[in-house]
């Protein structure tokens, strides 16, 4: 019995550590496309980090190493592309609304889809975007939610205790977002959906995004939170 016990152990272990090795790689590979693609500017240069991270957690996974399982990373890392996105967004609006890039940017997605990114832009006593409600969802959602959900990703991708916690409430406060912008923008859309290229069915393809919690909630409650430590 003990001799079987000192051949079983050593394999384990160097599976065990083997799993962990191609487990980091592929985190790095993951975490450097999700903070590439939420640049927006960079997202095409942050897709071959990303894939390649997703196969080798795939390919680990299909070997039956003790990996990460690949729903959960996918899931994870599309939270992480969200707060990344939505938070940089925010916070270029309220910083930098003079420079060149941004102007260009937001007043672009202004022409196209919706008027209220370029109404009477840099105007208030906060620049940037202009519409009634857009400069308090943007403060809101960019410094408080978004971050949020950034941590919570990134806790959640390391199996924390915390990050699968904070994944839940990060998401339900997505929802209560998601709820009151679209109820802003419905009050204001005679002014928000005018002269603009795409305007009803160009704002919902764009707002498919932003609805990633109603996706992401009916998941987490099928993991086992056991799964997770407090270490």
């Amino acid at each position: 019995m003990s001799n079987d016990t000192r051949n079983v152990s050593p394999g384990y272990d160097e599976l065990l550590e083997r799993g962990k090795a191609i487990q980091k790689r592929a985190d790095l590979h993951l975490m450097i496309g999700c903070a590439l693609i939420g640049t927006m500017v960079l997202g095409l240069f942050g897709l071959p980090f990303f894939f390649y991270g997703l196969w080798l957690n795939y390919r680990a996974e299909r070997e039956g190493l003790p990996v990460r399982p690949h729903l959960m990373t996918f899931v994870g890392c599309l939270v992480l592309v969200d707060g990344f996105l939505n938070a940089l967004g925010g916070m270029i609006d309220v910083f930098a609304n003079h420079s060149l890039i941004v102007r260009t940017f937001i007043m672009g997605v202004g022409l196209f889809m919706d008027s209220g990114y370029f109404w009477q832009y840099n105007t208030l006593l906060v620049g940037g975007a202009s519409a009634p409600g857009e400069k308090a969802w943007e403060i809101a959602n960019g410094f408080v939610l978004f971050p949020m959900r950034i941590g919570a990703a990134w806790g959640f991708l390391n199996m924390k205790r915390w990050g699968f916690q904070w994944m839940i409430v990060s998401c339900w406060m997505g929802v209560f977002a998601w709820v009151g912008y679209m109820w802003n923008f419905t009050t204001y859309s005679e002014m928000r959906l005018v002269d603009i290229i795409f305007p009803v069915y160009g704002w919902w393809l764009y707002n498919i995004w932003y609805v990633t919690p109603f996706i992401v909630l009916p998941f987490l409650y099928t993991i086992n939170r056991e799964m997770f430590t407090d270490d």
